[in-house]
């Protein structure tokens, strides 16, 4: 099994790293994640230029018509560089559920729009803090939390209980009935509570099958997991750049051996949460059933990303601590990242389930 990147995803790679840090340098995510809007419209119009948001979109739909292994080498790039914006939640997630289970309407209608930039659909698909319920008269009640970029989003895709199913629904964000209210989280993302109230929902507006909210959340829990792996090999990188140059007793810190340890721990969990994901995201590609490597890769690189954080504060010490360096802008996206698609022991419950372990 060859995991290297082909060489059309080596350019990506190559173009989303050189346009990263011309249009989005750790001054200007620091910036965006301090602005109370927290979105760039600039930049995400810019990303949709080079045909970012489209990429999992087919080229019929005005999409490029890549893999999601595409997608994930590029947002490993953005992870590197804590790019801001609703990416995941809109161009991944969003994207890969109306692929799934949007009737040829919603797809005409929203993947055209999404592919340019100019319509985000944000995602409330968690079973965490979603008390959403869809009665008998098509009436929308409850509310979920932790909803990414839902002010800036024109849609919004939200499960429900409905009796004994679980659906899922697409609703213009600005439905008569539907709140957004801000949340306060430690990272850049802005996230919100829906409060649905009432909300009229159409059968036309229901996503089938309703299981296709599985593949949606794969795919951003692999996404996320490529934000953790991007995030930490920056971290590393600057760790050993610091270990260089920092001099400390007459010689550079890196010439001691517990400093040359902690950075070879960097590498390994950097590596083996890249190796994982790269596994999981080649399954999901070539359309083999992913959802044990999906859990491998999330819950493993959940916890190596994190502690690749926390080690780099050790590594640096005090400066790591100040906001003007971009360690702490690295450590949040990498926490966040964790929590979001399934958290540790959601994916640990998964991969318990695949091997054949009851509780």
């Amino acid at each position: 099994m060859d995991f290297r990147p082909s060489s059309a995803q080596q350019l990506l790679v190559s173009t989303a790293r050189e346009f990263l840090k011309k249009h989005c340098p750790p001054e200007r995510a620091q910036q965006i994640a301090l602005d109370s809007r927290g979105f760039d419209e600039t930049l995400w119009g810019r990303m949709a230029e080079l045909g970012w948001q489209g990429l999992l979109i087919p080229p019929d739909l005005g999409g490029s018509g890549g893999s999601l292994l595409d997608v994930i080498v590029l947002v490993e790039e953005m992870g590197r560089a804590s790019t801001p914006g609703p990416f995941v939640p809109s161009a991944v997630v969003a994207t890969a559920l109306l692929l799934a289970a949007g009737s040829a309407d919603h797809k005409k209608r929203l993947l055209p729009a999404m592919a340019t930039g100019e319509t985000i659909v944000s995602v409330a698909l968690d079973d965490a803090g979603n008390t959403l319920v869809l009665d008998a008269r098509g009436r929308l009640r409850g509310r979920a939390l932790f909803v990414e970029s839902a002010h800036v989003a024109h849609a919004l895709i939200v499960a429900a209980d409905a009796g004994d199913d679980r659906r899922v629904v697409l609703l213009p964000a600005d439905r008569r009935g539907v709140e957004r209210r801000p949340l306060d989280a430690i990272g850049p993302e802005k996230l919100f509570e829906v409060a649905c109230d009432g909300v009229s929902v159409v059968a036309e507006e229901w996503l089938e099958p309703a299981t296709a909210r599985r593949v949606a959340l794969q795919a951003g829990a692999l996404a996320r997991t490529a934000e953790m792996v991007g995030a930490a090999q920056r971290v590393l990188e600057l760790a050993v750049e610091h270990a260089k140059t920092r001099v400390q007793g007459g010689r550079p810190i890196g010439g001691h051996q517990a400093i040359q340890h902690a950075c070879a721990d960097l590498v390994r969990d950097v590596d083996a949460s890249r190796g994982l994901l790269y596994a999981a995201a080649w399954r999901a590609s070539e359309g083999a059933a992913p959802a044990a490597d999906v859990a491998m890769a999330k819950a493993y690189a959940s916890e190596a990303c994190l502690a690749v954080a926390r080690r780099g504060h050790q590594i640096f010490g005090a400066i790591g601590y100040c906001e003007e360096h971009p360690l702490h802008l690295l450590h949040k996206r990498i926490l966040a990242a964790s929590m979001d698609c399934g958290d540790v022991a959601t994916h640990l419950e998964q991969i318990a389930r695949a091997i054949g372990l009851r509780a």
